[in-house]
C-alpha cells in the first residue's frame, strides 16, 4: 500500500469513527467549512462541477456559476457528513430523513414479485435513500461497488453499506450481473447508482444536448428478468429531510434488437435524470468527466464512484 492509498484509507477511517460522534449542527457546521475551503481553493474537482454545471444551466452567467459550484460542494459535503454518521442514526431518524414521492411505483412493483431495479444518478445522498429502503420499507436490496483502492478502502465501503442493510457487490470480475439477475427473479429488490460510464460498454445517449455515456446494466436486467425499472432522483431542500421521487416505470420496447432496446431504455433513463438534475443542479455530485467530449482519448475510461 502507498502512503497516498494509507492516508486516503486512515482519513476515510477517521471520518466514519470521529465525524458520527459529534452532535449534528457541529457535523453540519464541519461539513459546510470543508466545502467552502474546498470551492476557494478552485482545485480540479471544483471546476469540473462547475463545467458540468455550465451544461445543465446553460444560460448561467460566470457568476451564477460560480454560485452553483459553491452551493453543489456545501451538498457533497453534506452527503459525506450523513454517509459518517448513517451508521449511528437511530431507525426513526433514518425514517424520517428522507420523504419520496409516488413511492407506491416501487411498493407496487415490489408486491407483484416481478423484482424492483431502482437506478439513480448522483444526486443528494443514495446511502441514505437506501437506508431508508432497509428501514422503513424493511426491504433489503443489492447494490454495486467499484473495487477501490487501498483494498481496504473497499472493505470500509462495504461493511458500512453492509451495516445499513445491503449487499454489496464488487464491480469487477464478472459475476455480479448473474447475482442481480437471480435477485430479481427471486423478486428482489436492486439498486444501482447509473449516470455514468466510461466503458467501452457503456450506451451512448443525449444528456442535456450533448452525447454521454451510461451503464447498460439497468436495461438488460429489465429485459433478461422481466423486472420493474424505475428511475430515482433525489434532492436536498432547506430542512434536515432529503425530498426524492420515484419516476414511472421504463417497460421495455416491443421491437426491436436487444442492443436497440437498451439504447431506448438508457436514453429514457437519462431523460429522468435530466428531469431531477435540470430542477436541483447543486445536489448532483459530478466532479468528473462525463460527457464525451471533455474525455482525453489518451486517458482511456475514468474509473466511477462509489
Amino acid at each position: 500500500m502507498s502512503i497516498a492509498e494509507r492516508l486516503t484509507d486512515t482519513l476515510y477511517g477517521v471520518g466514519w469513527s470521529t465525524v458520527k460522534k459529534l452532535p449534528e449542527p457541529a457535523a453540519v457546521r464541519l461539513g459546510r467549512s470543508i466545502a467552502d475551503l474546498a470551492w476557494k481553493r478552485r482545485g480540479k474537482g471544483v471546476l469540473r462541477l462547475e463545467s458540468n454545471y455550465a451544461r445543465v444551466v446553460p444560460d448561467a452567467s460566470p457568476e451564477r456559476l460560480a454560485e452553483l459550484s459553491r452551493a453543489g460542494m456545501r451538498s457533497y459535503l453534506r452527503y459525506w457528513m450523513e454517509s459518517f454518521r448513517l451508521p449511528a442514526w437511530s431507525a426513526e431518524r433514518v425514517r424520517n430523513g428522507f420523504d419520496p414521492k409516488d413511492v407506491h411505483h416501487l411498493t407496487d412493483g415490489l408486491a407483484s414479485d416481478r423484482g424492483v431495479i431502482l437506478a439513480l444518478p448522483h444526486l443528494a445522498n443514495w446511502d441514505l435513500a437506501g437506508a431508508w429502503v432497509t428501514t422503513k420499507l424493511e426491504t433489503p436490496f443489492t447494490t454495486v461497488a467499484e473495487r477501490l483502492k487501498p483494498e481496504t478502502l473497499y472493505d470500509r465501503f462495504v461493511a458500512y453499506r453492509e451495516g445499513l442493510g445491503m449487499e454489496v457487490l464488487p464491480h469487477s470480475g464478472g459475476s455480479a450481473f448473474g447475482t442481480l439477475a437471480r435477485r430479481l427473479r427471486d423478486g428482489g429488490l436492486v439498486c444501482l447508482v447509473a449516470d455514468r460510464d466510461l466503458s467501452s460498454s457503456g450506451v451512448e445517449v443525449k444528456f442535456f444536448g450533448e452525447a454521454a455515456r451510461m451503464p447498460a446494466g439497468p436495461a438488460l436486467l429489465a429485459q433478461q428478468t422481466g423486472a420493474l425499472l424505475l428511475p430515482v432522483t433525489l434532492w436536498y431542500d432547506d430542512s434536515p429531510v432529503m425530498q426524492g421521487r420515484v419516476h414511472p416505470p421504463i417497460e421495455v420496447p416491443e421491437t426491436g434488437t436487444r442492443a436497440e432496446k437498451t439504447s431506448v431504455m438508457t436514453q429514457a433513463l437519462a431523460d429522468a435524470y435530466a428531469t431531477g438534475i435540470a430542477d436541483h443542479p447543486e445536489d448532483w455530485h459530478m466532479l468528473q468527466r462525463l460527457w464525451l467530449a471533455d474525455l482525453d482519448p489518451a486517458q482511456g475510461p475514468a474509473k466511477g464512484s462509489t
